[in-house]
């Protein structure tokens, strides 16, 4: 059983975050000890080593939630898996082909304002917007 400072310094996060998670339901409540401190059993760090790793791949919190309700009712199927990461990848998809219409939309804008840099006064006002 470790004491959350404990798997803060194990796992590299923030104990805010753990009560966090706590908070909205992403990980169960946290046993105590009999000083009111909050502890962890293997379970509870597996869950946690499992929210980091797929946060760190992007997943959102609810998406993660989702995830772990399917693992705990053991229909965490590579089906299940594969459903999710292709939807997320297509979500992904879909925000790189906005951000590069945005950047496609800006560059000519910036090549303005450099064409009036370098022809006019610097400190002029600008507006190419």
């Amino acid at each position: 059983m470790l004491l959350v400072g404990e798997v803060c310094k194990q796992l590299n996060i923030n104990s805010q975050t753990i009560y966090y998670y706590e908070r909205i339901g992403l990980i169960p409540s946290l046993q105590r000890n009999q000083s009111g401190y909050r502890i962890f059993d293997s379970e509870d760090i597996k869950i946690l080593k499992f929210i980091l790793k797929v946060k760190s791949l992007g997943l959102t919190l609810e998406e993660i939630k989702q995830l772990l309700e399917l693992k705990q009712g053991r229909s965490l199927t590579c089906q299940a898996v594969y459903n999710h990461l292709k939807q997320k990848i297509d979500t992904i998809n879909k925000k790189i082909n906005q951000l590069e219409s945005i950047k496609q939309e800006l560059i000519p804008l910036l090549q303005e304002c450099q064409t009036k840099i370098d022809t006019t006064n610097p400190n002029h006002q600008c507006e190419v917007l």
